[in-house]
Order: structure tokens, then sequence, then C-alpha cells
């Protein structure tokens, strides 16, 4: 099969490589699927689970890609809740050969239904970046109707999906990022902007909850704007301040069947909007991980015509 594979860390994206590699076997409780659309984001090549197992052996050459869309062809030893031939998307294992191949294996639990009215290059932009915002905004930030978010990077493929999940709950979200982006994130449903380069963030007030995807002194200034008793959410690492009278809490999203569901489902009504920058073939897919300009949304690689 055809599969993208790294092998230098230093080399970053441009040490990509298309390759022919064996197809991968389902062992016990997975399916291999068929990919049909892949999902990647660029950080994924400085994540340690990138270059190294869990007990930090090294397993390269390793294929990255962790969000798909595709089809299940086999089923392994003890599976159950799917079946051959099922459409399906998820979040595949961080230690494990990714979804930037023709075919990929993957616990099944891991995977949720894709219904047949949702194409798969929307099904592949939905995984990291749905439940990371589900997972910041309600199982860690307790969001409720009424307060208010700040939501960094707003324009791009989590902030957006933050904005949205935030605006339906009954929140009032402020949205951050660069100029260019103010209208982008306006569009997603941000009800103000802040640009993080012109205007000055304290001028927000006290927010109950900031969603923090650049860390760094944004991070440390969010931290002083969270009332008492609100939080700072956190997918960059420890945060280096705190709030003087709330949570911090940094963390690693996981797959979830259930609330892959719930994404979904609000994609089909209409609730939900994917935020895709770039769609590129997997032939066309190390060109496409060096662009010459900003790319802000989600990329995704057509696997399958």
């Amino acid at each position: 099969m055809k599969a993208i594979v790294v092998t230098d860390q230093a080399a970053g994206t441009a040490g990509m490589r298309l390759v022919e590699r064996p197809e991968p076997q389902a062992a016990i409780n997975d399916v291999v699927v068929q990919v049909h659309a892949s999902g990647f984001v660029g950080t994924e090549l400085a994540w340690p689970s990138t270059w190294t197992d869990r007990l930090n052996r090294d397993r390269t050459p390793s294929i990255p890609g962790h969000e798909l869309a595709g089809v299940v062809t086999a089923l392994g030893y003890g599976t159950t809740g799917l079946s051959v031939g099922q459409r399906v998307f998820g979040l595949t294992d961080w230690t494990r050969d990714g979804t930037l191949a023709e075919y990929v294996a993957v616990e099944a639990r891991n995977l949720a239904p894709l219904p047949g009215d949702v194409d798969f290059t929307v099904g592949a932009s939905l995984p990291i970046s749905g439940l990371t915002a589900w997972q910041g905004l309600f199982e860690h930030g307790r969001l409720q109707a009424g307060q208010i978010v700040l939501a960094h990077g707003a324009a791009g493929a989590v902030g957006s999906m933050v904005t949205q999940l935030a605006r339906e709950v009954g929140a009032h979200v402020i949205g951050t990022g660069r100029a260019a982006d103010r209208q982008k994130a306006l569009d997603f449903g941000a009800q103000e902007f802040v640009d993080l380069e012109n205007d000055a963030l304290e001028d927000v007030g006290s927010v109950d909850l900031v969603f923090d995807l650049i860390g760094g002194d944004i991070g440390k200034r969010s931290a002083r704007l969270i009332r008492a008793g609100g939080t700072l959410v956190s997918i960059v690492g420890p945060t280096e301040a705190r709030p003087g009278y709330g949570l911090a809490i940094d963390f690693v999203v996981e797959s979830d069947r259930g609330q892959l569901t719930e994404i979904v489902r609000r994609v089909r009504d209409g609730r939900l909007r994917t935020n895709i920058g770039s769609i590129a073939a997997l032939d066309d897919a190390v060109a496409s991980f060096n662009p010459t300009k900003r790319i802000n949304g989600k990329t995704i690689i057509r696997v399958r015509p």
C-alpha cells in the first residue's frame, strides 16, 4: 500500500516520503480500515509518540496522521460493534502507525459510524478538532449557559469548533487571533474579536473559561483574566501561570465514540460547520505539508478519489 513515512525528526515535514508499505493486520479488538480521507496536524512531528512507542523504543519509519474516515475491511479477533463494509471515522492511537496511508489498523473502540450523507473529507476533519473542543469545554471546563469564553485561535480548526459548541450551549464567545482572522472568527460565531497583535488582551475583562491553544506569554496573560471559580483549559502543555482563584487544566484529547456521534449529528443538522483549510491527494500530500502561504484550518488528505 502507499503510505507517507517519517524517519528524521530534525527534518520536519521536509523529511516526509511517500513509500510502499505492507498492509496492516488486525490485532485483537482491532479493525482494518480502508482510508478514504485523513486529517493531519503539523505539530505531530514534534510529538514523542510519533517517534517512539510506549516503552520509548524507536518505531521509525512511522506513519503520521491520526484522524480518518473510511470503510472497515477486516475485523480482528474479538472485535465487536463494527462490521466489514461499514463507514467509520475516528481517532487512532498515538503510538501506532497512523492514517496517511491507504489502510490502517485501529482499535474498534476509537471509531464511530459515519453516516452515509457525510462526506469522508468532512468526517476526517472532525475527530481531533471536535473532540478537543468538546472535552475542553464540557469535561474539563464545565461550561454552562451564560458564561464568557475566551477562545484563542478562533479562526483555526480547533478554535472554530470551540466557538460553535460554546455558542450552542448559550455562552458568550470572545475569539482571538491575527487581524486577518477577524472575519472568519466572527463567521464561525465569535461575538467579539481580539487582534492579539494590535489589541490589548486585558481589555476583555474577566472571563469564566479560557481555551488556550497558544501558551507562552498569551497563556500567562490569559490566566489573569479568569474570574473566581473559572477555568483555564490548555492543550499546549502545563500552564506557566495559574488563575488566582480558578483552575488550570491541560489535557490530551482522547477518542470517544459517544462524543464523535454527538459531533457528527451536529454536522448533519447544520449546528456545526467544519473548518477545512486545504485538501490534497495522497500522492501530493508531502508538498501540501510545506505550503508557501499560511493555511488556517484543517489539512485533509484524500487517500481515495
